[in-house]
């Protein structure tokens, strides 16, 4: 072996041990806060070792989700394990978590995701919307924020994030307008996830509670009539917020207008249209129309599977390999772990709390939810908070607010949790563009408080009056 062989193990060697330690460490980390919090939820709370013990079991989770001590996918199938040791769940309750219908909805989205990608589509609907638009720092920024809005219909936000992030970082060199493209991609992203009831974990997550505790979900339809235009709005705000101080700026974007779109996009558009219109009849307009009464995950399902069908189907199975099923078994968690809070009445334990609030006007009692949540998401993950903080709202305000109010208070907290612009940890678009395109912490927090702050304004007008018209 020779003297270079020798570094390059060395090297090796010391990136493992490194790796190592950080594990034990974040272990070590993740088992001492939750004996803390066991302890401190049984002593000093007087709670019931029931609830102290998922209390604990929840910080182990959270913190081990967060320090990536373990694979979030590992992670994730922990309550399994967890919960019925503990006693807090049987087996079979815990497992039957992992097959809820909204899983198998996000499945049929990622599938399309998956051939939307494979073939190019996104890069094609990106560059067309870059070329539509005003050759100029704020024509740009519209352009990525719309894109972004028109894939996150069929996407997640996290996938939108993904794939234009590429195309955000090759348009200029200036570190000064790279920043502001940046954010419009991730900005874009979170305010698409709220549009559609799959742009976002914790959507999927509200549906999946509405069915657990026996309300109405919201069918896909209502949740497109009721998001669209609070969407359209935060873009334009956006907009105004990301372009402010560009006006000097002098920009030649590299646009690639010579697209050619072949029968595979074109096949792929199709399909994606006889979705929608398939969703679109599915819905029911009372009392006019009763829908087609299909289910909606079985129908996502469906089209995703459709891409594996030969002529027809764009995706073979070792494409499946791409798809983020580590993301499905944090579905399974978070609905696992609302399953505990809710039997274990934690949310009794906040009922005297939220009766403070009792008092207070509607409009009120709203705003100071929505400044909540989107404080909370700075300190948790938006999956986390919504999968612990929604059974304890449902059941702490029953006795003051009625069903559709709770699945107001409930909705606006889900939404709320998208728009938290701030922190770089905060939702997972801010993450991605911070980690990759070296965005400053600063830069973040300043613009994404104004927009943070009339995504506010917007969602306690639009709950107090839009919204219920739905619910």
């Amino acid at each position: 072996m020779n003297e270079t062989d020798r570094n390059e193990n060395q090297v090796k060697n010391t990136q493992n041990d490194t790796k190592t330690r950080a594990i034990f460490l974040g272990l070590g980390l993740a088992i001492l806060l939750q004996i803390c919090s066991t302890l401190l939820v049984y002593f000093y709370l007087n709670a019931s070792l029931k609830v102290s013990v998922l209390t604990g079991a929840t910080v182990l989770l959270i913190t081990l989700w967060t320090n990536k001590a373990l694979p979030m996918g590992v992670v994730s199938l922990l309550p399994i394990i967890l919960f019925p040791v503990f006693g807090i769940l049987d087996t079979k309750s815990a497992t039957s978590n992992y097959a809820n219908p909204i899983n198998f909805l996000f499945l049929g989205g990622f599938m399309i995701a998956t051939a939307t990608e494979k073939i190019g589509l996104h890069h094609i609907i990106a560059r067309i919307f870059l070329a539509r638009f005003e050759q100029s720092p704020k024509g740009v920024i519209s352009a990525l924020g719309f894109a972004a809005i028109a894939l996150g219909t069929a996407l997640s936000n996290s996938t939108v994030t993904l794939l234009l992030l590429p195309v955000a970082l090759s348009i200029t060199d200036s570190p000064f307008l790279k920043t502001r493209f940046l954010l419009a991609v991730a900005f874009g992203s979170s305010i698409s996830g709220i549009t559609t009831p799959i742009g976002s974990p914790p959507n999927l997550i509200y549906l999946g509670f509405l069915e657990s505790i026996g309300l109405e979900r919201i069918n896909f339809i209502t949740w497109v009539l009721m998001m669209l235009p609070v969407t359209l709005l935060m873009f334009y705000m956006m907009v105004s917020i990301l372009s402010y101080g560009t006006k000097g700026y002098e920009l030649k974007p590299n646009i690639d207008n010579d697209i050619s779109i072949t029968k595979e996009h074109k096949r792929l558009l199709v399909i994606l249209a006889t979705l929608l219109i398939t969703l679109l009849l599915n819905s029911p307009i009372q009392p006019f129309y009763s829908g087609l009464g299909l289910n909606e995950n079985l129908v996502l399902l469906a089209f995703g599977l459709t891409m594996f069908m030969p002529k027809i189907g764009f995706l073979d199975w070792s494409d499946s390999k791409s798809i983020p099923y580590e993301l499905i078994f944090l579905f399974g968690a978070s609905f696992c772990i609302a399953m505990a809070f809710s039997q274990a009445e934690l949310g009794g334990a906040f009922e005297k709390f939220f009766k403070l609030f009792n008092s207070l006007p509607f409009i009120v009692f709203i705003f100071l939810v929505c400044c909540w949540a989107i404080v909370a998401t700075g300190f948790l993950s938006t999956t986390a908070l919504i999968a612990i903080v929604l059974p304890i709202i449902n059941v702490a305000t029953s006795s003051f607010l009625d069903d559709t109010q709770r699945m107001l208070t409930m909705l606006i907290v889900t939404i709320c949790a998208s728009f938290s612009f701030m922190i770089p940890i905060s939702t997972p678009p801010n993450a991605i563009v911070f980690s990759q395109g070296g965005i400053k912490t600063w830069d973040m927090i300043r613009f994404g408080f104004l927009l943070s702050l009339a995504g506010i304004v917007l969602i306690t007008l639009f709950g107090i009056s839009y919204w219920r018209i739905f619910l």
